[in-house]
């Protein structure tokens, strides 16, 4: 990791990933991408280091989108990365929150806002990500539409700040993939706590994901979180992603992957990693 340079995101200069990227690696150089595709491509390739990419929030759930791309990537995942979420009300400066008619951001950031947004009666319209809407409205000049994005977008677009921590929620975070081309395990250290994700396919019949997961119940590796979707396009099996806490080289993980193996197919590890500190104290 000494020697990452670069590090890709999903967004336009000032997304909550850029935030993320900054927070969590400093010294790296932050590249903007169009779609979340295309920034794990750019690894994938050798055009950049690492990537960020957003897998759950608190408060909207998972992105739907990188459930779906993960059993497709060539990518491992060396961290995870917790970002709190401070949602902004931004508009044109000079422009009074009394009289905004409409509210643009990301989907989940106007879910994640959707009381305030109601409570000042805005019109909630959808963008593509949060930056690019505080960017659109910095280009508007219209002091009756505002946005929800980060305080860093209302610095690199010039934009106001009507109401900082404007989410319904107070505490919400998002969870965030790092994704390398070259795979990395850190050895097992005794005094440090680890995740291991994976993700497997199980047959369309009955008792299949209980006797998939029984080797981890019987090991006493604990299960932090699971997920479901359509692995095939043929509908008889469904595809599994799970997080178990545990080394890869712990000899009950190895057990329990063995105990796996006879109940699912295609099983792969994505990655083993430090459990982040931010489990600690939330």
């Amino acid at each position: 990791m000494d020697k990452t340079k670069t590090i890709a995101y999903q967004g336009v200069k000032g997304a909550y990933s850029e935030q993320a990227c900054k927070n969590a690696y400093p010294h790296l150089t932050p590249i903007a991408c169009d779609t979340f595709h295309e920034a794990m491509w750019l690894v994938e390739q050798g055009d950049a280091d690492i990537a960020m990419i957003p897998l759950e929030n608190s408060t909207a759930g998972r992105v739907e989108e990188i459930y779906r791309l993960i059993p497709k990537m060539a990518l491992h995942v060396i961290g995870e990365h917790f970002e709190p979420v401070v949602h902004c009300l931004l508009a044109i400066h000079g422009a009074n929150i009394e009289d905004l008619k409409s509210v643009s951001s990301h989907p989940q950031a106007l879910a994640q806002c959707h009381n305030n947004i109601i409570e000042l009666s805005l019109k909630a319209e959808a963008k593509l990500d949060t930056a690019g809407a505080a960017k659109e409205l910095s280009e508007s000049n219209d002091k009756e539409k505002s946005a929800i994005a980060s305080k860093l977008a209302s610095k690199i677009y010039n934009l106001e700040i009507l109401k900082e921590n404007f989410e319904d929620i107070k505490g919400n975070t998002t969870r965030f993939f790092v994704l390398s081309q070259k795979k990395y395990v850190p050895s097992f250290n005794s005094d440090k706590s680890y995740i291991t994700s994976l993700v497997f396919q199980v047959r369309n019949i009955p008792s299949s994901l209980y006797k998939a997961l029984g080797g981890f119940a019987t090991n006493g590796v604990n299960l932090l979180k699971i997920e479901s979707y359509m692995g095939t396009s043929s509908l008889e099996g469904s595809q599994f992603h799970i997080d178990i806490e545990g080394h890869i080289d712990e000899s009950l993980v190895q057990l329990a992957l063995e105990e796996l193996a006879f109940f699912a197919e295609d099983v792969r590890v994505l990655g083993t990693y430090e459990k982040h500190r931010f489990r600690n104290i939330s």
